[in-house]
């Protein structure tokens, strides 16, 4: 049998969560990519890639979104998977948040990059 689990690169339980969220927000939009954030007050988003004629969204700048249409004034962390370093949504979070962790992650779940100020803590 083959472990399938992914490496989380020591995450805490919070940013875990996160994870967790945006491969769900992956698997159930079936889509390449996911993503979850934590506002200020440690409510949850996830979302999917938004693909319309009419509107385009990475999945992180989607999160974003329904963040910001429900009241969040900041971002604690964010997770990405399967996005680049160049995701537009990286902008969205950084207007809100100059020092929020961003956590990047493969589409198997593995973190392969933080960045922010606590990235480090």
């Amino acid at each position: 049998m083959t472990d399938t689990a992914p490496q989380t690169g020591g995450l805490d339980a919070e940013d875990d969560k996160l994870l967790v969220l945006a491969r769900g927000a992956m698997g159930r939009t079936g889509g390449s990519s996911g993503a979850a954030v934590r506002d200020t007050d440690g409510r949850t988003y996830a979302a999917g890639p938004v693909e319309l004629r009419a509107l385009t969204l990475t999945a992180l700048q989607a999160a974003v979104a329904a963040a910001i249409s429900s009241g969040a004034e900041g971002f604690e962390a964010a997770v990405v998977i399967g996005a680049s370093f160049h995701d537009a949504g990286i902008a969205a979070v950084r207007e809100l948040s100059s020092s929020g962790k961003i956590i990047f992650a493969d589409r198997n779940g593995a973190v392969y990059d933080t960045v922010g100020a606590e990235a480090s803590q």
